[in-house]
């Protein structure tokens, strides 16, 4: 990997990046970032004004930054790490199509631990049957954007996966009826500066199985980020996910 570009360095996973980057040696070509921002490196406003584009781009910005990000990756043969969550359906099938000419790495959480967590659970349902109801919590700072967290989704992605087809259920106030067995309740809690807690719950009539992870600093997302952009930047074009990662540091 010749280098990194942080979108949205100035934030703070843009931030946490940079940091570890330091510690680890790895070299930053330059930031960007619409709003002022104080760095070791060259900071842009835009992609497009970087003069010289190489490296892999690891995007800690908004969904709605996606079009922007897909346009320059594609038009500079620039592998992505896009750790940003609160995708569109429409956004994910860009990102996919996109796929086709770059490489690119997306994940709905840039921790290890996740995807293993979300292995787990989801070998867990498919062990413990039909019988048992499956809700997700997740807990975050009370600044995040999207809800429910991308992490909650991709876990309950990876249960579906598992166990097949279930209805995604968000809130309850509406219905005045038992809980179909066909479903996987899923909960938002905002407030104060949790960095991220979810808890996926398999519940039975006599048992209760509670599996949680804990993002302790914002630093776990930042070495995933690092460890994503290490590995994707001599792939093929194609779409890549933690998966992929993880298998690859199995064999």
């Amino acid at each position: 990997m010749t280098g990194i570009i942080i979108n949205g360095c100035g934030g703070r996973m843009g931030k946490a990046i940079a940091a570890q980057s330091a510690e680890k040696g790895i070299n930053i070509l330059c930031g960007v970032d619409i709003f002022p921002a104080e760095a070791d490196f060259p900071v842009y406003t835009a992609l497009k004004d970087i003069p010289s584009p190489c490296g892999v781009v690891i995007d800690f910005t908004t969904a709605s930054a996606l079009e922007g990000v897909l346009e320059f990756g594609v038009e500079n043969s620039i592998p992505l790490v896009l750790a940003t969550t609160g995708y569109t359906k429409e956004q994910r099938a860009s990102i996919l199509e996109a796929s086709k000419k770059i490489p690119i790495f997306n994940s709905g959480n840039m921790s290890v631990g996740v995807s293993v967590t979300a292995k787990a659970v989801a070998d867990i349902a498919l062990d413990m049957g039909g019988d048992f109801d499956i809700e997700i919590i997740e807990t975050h700072h009370s600044a995040k954007l999207d809800a429910p967290s991308g992490t909650a989704l991709m876990l309950a992605d990876e249960i579906q996966n598992a166990i097949g087809e279930r209805e995604y259920v968000y809130e309850r106030a509406s219905r005045r009826a038992s809980r179909p067995k066909k479903e996987i309740g899923i909960h938002s809690v905002r407030g104060g500066g949790v960095i991220g807690e979810h808890t996926v719950m398999i519940i039975g009539q006599h048992e209760t199985i509670s599996v949680t992870h804990r993002a302790h600093d914002r630093g776990l997302f930042a070495y995933g980020a690092l460890r994503a952009a290490e590995f994707i930047a001599d792939k093929k074009n194609g779409f890549y996910t933690m998966k992929d990662l993880v298998s690859s540091e199995e064999k």
